[in-house]
């Protein structure tokens, strides 16, 4: 209570600092931790060893002003968070319902911690990493990891030392520092910021200022409120698509709770692959977009570019195992892109397996086309188009644009046949 009132910090002993009331301590090498010190106050005047919601008003304040600001490396604060433990794992004997501060929930969902800190309620408890961003509607960022710690020297040896590795967020690449780990849960602050996003909306709309961010995303027509140009630069510079919402509910959007998570095996940053339910070969994997996309021809450039990587690397396991994949895609009474990867020996060359599906197209009166070597299906067909495509690890792809009815496990019924794979009785993923 003595050294609190000290908003600059002071030394306590030595090599122990008091960095102050409230802050940012920026290191040399670039790492920030933003510090908000003392409880949250109930009354009023705000006791001096107590911080108020002004205190974290002016803290974020004073970083969401810097130009393109991503978040901080780290966040200490004294209390939990309320409701930390939202969608996430349970920390014991604590009730974050009833000891955590919303005011530290609220700062933590601004700033945007890649690690932060409390030790209030003397316990251990490390919480999954959530995402800082909405699936399908918002450009992925870094997740956060909440750890709280035990007082030092506890008598139960609850842990209260948490030694770990970091590299400032301002030195690492953009795509290094928004992946995803595969336990990462969803944001636990959500109705926080809903309530915090409804308060900004209905301040932008008593202002005459123009604002860029409150525009209808429902309508697809008249002209979007015009940039004031200080923090995103020309109006004219054009702006990621963003994938269209389904219409109902949606098996395969990664945010979905229909989603069955145990079958993923890896999560991208815009796209995951995930293992067939009723998979042809207990190696038959799906490459399916995060967001919502009907087809390939949908994608934007950056998930496509994805997709090719993590066809490259499919390519690349499947060889070492001495396969070779065929991928298929059939854009007909789909709601979300599936591209179906199911491997082969590679005793059966590519030739082989355009011939197997060439043939069996014929024997349904249709027509599969050869897309030249450079040509690409987005040059083929056009949004909206109902179509089957096949594609060989060499690159080489196969067409067919659906006109009218279409058998929905061709691709499957070919690769089962006895010209290939010989498992007729696996045509259907229900069998």
């Amino acid at each position: 209570m003595h050294c609190f009132p000290h908003v600059t910090g002071c030394e306590l002993a030595e090599n122990i600092t008091y960095l102050g009331r409230r802050g940012v301590f920026s290191g040399t090498s670039g790492l920030q931790i933003a510090y908000l010190s003392g409880t949250e106050s109930q009354e009023e005047p705000t006791p001096a060893y107590s911080f108020s919601s002004k205190d974290v008003t002016e803290l974020k304040s004073s970083l969401l002003s810097t130009p393109n600001f991503k978040g901080v490396d780290i966040l200490l604060t004294s209390p939990w968070p309320r409701d930390v433990e939202s969608f996430a794992n349970s920390p014991g004997e604590i009730d974050t319902k009833k000891c955590g501060s919303t005011l530290i929930s609220d700062l933590a969902a601004s700033l945007k911690p890649r690690y932060h800190f409390a030790a209030l309620e003397k316990a251990y408890y490390e919480r999954l990493p959530y995402r800082n961003h909405t699936v399908l509607q918002e450009t992925p960022q870094h997740v956060t990891r909440f750890i709280a710690l035990a007082e030092v020297g506890n008598k139960s040896k609850k842990k209260y030392l948490y030694a770990f590795s970091i590299v400032p967020m301002s030195l690492m690449d953009s795509a290094e520092l928004v992946k995803q780990p595969q336990d990462v849960t969803e944001n636990p602050y959500q109705k926080l910021q809903k309530r915090a996003q409804k308060t900004k909306v209905l301040g932008c709309a008593e202002e005459e200022t123009a604002c860029q961010f409150f525009f209808d995303l429902n309508k697809h027509h008249g002209k979007k409120r015009p940039s004031d140009g200080k923090d995103r630069g020309s109006s004219q510079t054009k702006q990621a698509k963003k994938p269209p919402q389904p219409t109902g509910p949606c098996w395969f959007c990664l945010a979905s709770p229909q989603v069955e998570k145990h079958l993923v095996v890896s999560i991208g940053t815009h796209c995951y692959l995930a293992l067939a339910k009723g998979g042809l070969l207990p190696d038959h994997v799906l490459i399916l977009p995060i967001g919502h996309y009907q087809s390939v021809v949908d994608l934007s450039s950056e998930v496509m570019e994805e997709v090719t990587k993590y066809k490259s690397a499919l390519k690349e396991f499947f060889r070492s195992k001495g396969k070779r994949y065929v991928l298929f895609e059939r854009n007909y009474k789909s709601q979300h892109l599936q591209l179906q990867v199911i491997p082969v020996p590679l005793d059966y060359t590519s030739e082989d397996i355009k011939e197997c599906f060439i043939t069996q197209a014929q024997e349904q009166q249709m027509e599969l086309l050869e897309i030249p070597e450079h040509s690409d299906i987005m040059q083929v067909v056009q949004p909206g188009t109902p179509y089957f495509y096949v594609e060989l690890d060499t690159g080489e792809k196969l067409f067919h644009r659906i006109r009218g009815s279409f058998p929905l496990q061709f691709g499957r019924a070919v690769l089962a046949s006895g010209a290939l794979l010989a498992l007729p009785q696996r045509t259907d993923w229900r069998s």
